[in-house]
């Protein structure tokens, strides 16, 4: 059997699914060298008679069952951020009854869990530093009482409130004098939220790592860790080097991440990744190798993951989401391609049926066979007749 993908000038070409999944493991001993997150995507209800401008309805089985699949391949969960569409369909309402429903069942089952912490419940325009702050702390709040993990994200409104880096110094230690467990501190750069350029109070990317380490050097016992988003390998790596002794690094550079994670004879990255929703049993697979020692053999399983990542991921950045939920429906995770905002429509047919390929040739799909009838339907919706 073949499928009628678009090619050239309005062409089709013909492709032909591979006909089993990848061998990859169902699970296993805890993943230990390494600590890893997979940012997951929320389902929406494709039931719901909604608007763009509608708050999300979600479907809370769905989503609760994907973070389900997440941890019985031993990956820990970042929740509520921006894979979740967060500020891009998921108010901050959706956002905190999501944070406490994914960590009672982190609870239920045993999985580790971390929970983004921003400001999104304020009102676009422009806010005081002390509404800011306040903001923080009120998210803060409400995802320690649920017993995760804290992630202070950066903040759209900081970024238009800040003026130079001292209020950016100010806003972070604030928030970590309170912080009742050390958090991670997410660097989330321009390519991911136009709106958060010049984070840390300079577009100059050296400045604002300088400021970055400051928060961190002044709050070392606070901080467990770092994620930094920013698709620049080599800064990761000096960044990395740069952090106190016992501060983590959670790459989330979803174009280099192998290298990343393998590390060098300086260290390595852990992972806080989008990519890994759809990657989810494969990376823990390949993390389980890297916990043998076998670099070569974790390298040999996961880079050829990047050319699918690097599809997903290509600008405009943020709407990579799209791509991973439309993954979640082939691999059988959920029962429609909708989308919290209607952002199923954010990518070309073009864009998602080269998704399709790239990750059906790496066997991401349990069952070819529905990824396949998934897709033809897809394309027909499209007007490429199978």
């Amino acid at each position: 059997m073949t499928v009628l993908l678009p090619g050239e000038a309005g062409s089709t070409r013909a492709y032909r699914p591979r006909s089993a999944p990848a061998a990859v493991g169902r699970g296993g001993a805890p993943l230990s060298s390494r600590t890893v997150f997979s940012a997951a995507h929320v389902v929406a209800d494709p039931y719901a008679d909604t608007s763009p401008d509608s708050a999300a309805a979600v479907d809370w089985d769905a989503t609760l069952a994907f973070r389900r699949h997440l941890w019985s391949h031993g990956l820990g969960v970042a929740e509520a951020m921006d894979t979740a569409q967060r500020g891009m369909g998921l108010d901050w309402a959706g956002a905190a009854e999501l944070i406490r429903r994914s960590a009672a069942e982190a609870r239920a089952v045993g999985g580790r869990i971390a929970c983004g912490v921003g400001t999104d419940q304020l009102a676009p325009g422009a806010h005081t530093l002390d509404e800011v702050r306040a903001a923080y702390e009120e998210q803060l709040a409400l995802v320690e009482e649920s017993g995760a993990q804290a992630v202070l994200m950066a903040s759209r409104a900081l970024a238009a409130a800040a003026r130079t880096p001292d209020d950016y110094l100010d806003v972070y230690a604030h928030l970590l004098r309170q912080a009742a467990e050390p958090v991670v501190l997410h660097w989330l750069g321009p390519m991911f939220d136009p709106a958060l350029e010049g984070y840390w109070g300079s577009a100059d990317l050296d400045l604002a790592t300088d400021t970055f380490l400051k928060v961190i050097a002044e709050h070392p016992d606070k901080v467990d860790g770092i994620k930094v988003s920013l698709l620049d390998a080599r800064r990761e790596v000096d960044l990395r080097r740069r952090l106190p002794h016992g501060v983590r690094c959670y790459t989330g550079d979803d174009f280099h991440y192998p290298e990343l994670i393998a590390g060098d004879e300086r260290g390595f990255s852990h992972a806080l990744l989008g990519i890994f929703d759809p990657l989810g049993p494969l990376a823990a697979e390949a993390v389980r190798i890297l916990d043998t020692g076998d670099t070569k053999g974790f390298r040999e399983l996961l880079d050829p993951t990047v050319e699918l990542s690097r599809h997903l991921f290509q600008p405009p950045t943020r709407f990579y989401k799209t791509g991973v939920v439309l993954l979640a429906w082939l691999a059988g995770h959920q029962e429609h391609f909708t989308m919290v905002g209607g952002l199923q429509s954010a990518r070309s047919l073009p864009h998602l049926a080269r998704a399709y390929e790239l990750a059906d040739g790496l066997g991401l799909f349990p069952d070819p066979a529905l990824a396949e009838s998934r897709m033809k339907s897809l394309l027909t919706v499209y007007g490429v007749t199978q």
